[in-house]
């Protein structure tokens, strides 16, 4: 996962995931514009292994962060930039520097499925358990990036046992996903939830609190 080589920054003129625009409008009587992207919206699920006494993360290199860690060392990489050139990383970071975990998640670019099926696929693909809609549970939907993007990601709860694993997960390698299962005991959640040495997003934080404020109370003593 961290041999990552041959970095190079270039301006991206086309993409598949991402569209900039520019809104004009006018608020109060006082004339305003605003530079946002449009890109999809998502689904995430908070994981939980029964048998073991688990949560179920994913954890993989993230381009974005990278580059943000990047930048606080080298912050002429995205100096000067135009259409015509790019940049070389001489002396990069450690591939490290950009791996973050996260909830298994995926993007709702499948117009025939819906949420709970997109949700579905994913855990299966990323995390080798095979659950059907009847297994999750929606927690909430809320929105991200609201000053870039504003997408919507609509968050599940599904619990597993060790039979319902069929696979070992890994995502797609023909998309280019590279994807680590990672287990994160139970016991040990809410530390590692607010350890800010393992990189991770504000989706695993928040679904551990909900865990633990909704689920853990029901549980079996030990």
């Amino acid at each position: 996962m961290e041999a990552i080589e041959e970095l190079a920054v270039q301006p991206c003129t086309s993409s598949l995931y991402l569209r900039p625009f520019r809104l004009s409008y006018r608020q109060n009587g006082t004339k305003k514009f605003w530079d946002f992207m449009r890109t999809h919206d998502s689904v995430s699920i908070l994981i939980f292994n029964t048998s073991r006494q688990c949560f179920v993360v994913v954890k993989q290199f993230r381009p974005a962060v990278y580059m943000c860690e990047v930048e606080r060392d080298h912050p002429q990489v995205f100096q000067n930039q135009d259409k015509e050139s790019f940049t070389s990383l001489e002396n990069p970071l450690p591939a490290a520097a950009g791996v973050t975990y996260e909830l298994c998640a995926g993007i709702v670019d499948k117009p025939g499925l819906s949420l709970e099926e997109i949700a579905c696929e994913e855990v299966l693909e990323e995390c080798g358990y095979r659950v059907s809609i009847a297994d999750l549970r929606r927690i909430t939907s809320y929105r991200s990036g609201v000053g870039l993007t504003g997408s919507r990601q609509t968050l599940f709860y599904a619990e597993v046992n060790d039979q319902m694993r069929t696979s070992g997960g890994g995502g797609q390698p023909e998309e280019g996903e590279l994807i680590e299962v990672v287990e994160i005991p139970l016991e040990e959640s809410m530390k590692f939830a607010y350890d800010e040495t393992f990189p991770k997003t504000m989706g695993v934080i928040f679904s551990f609190m909900w865990f633990h404020n909704n689920i853990a109370p029901k549980l079996p003593k030990k």
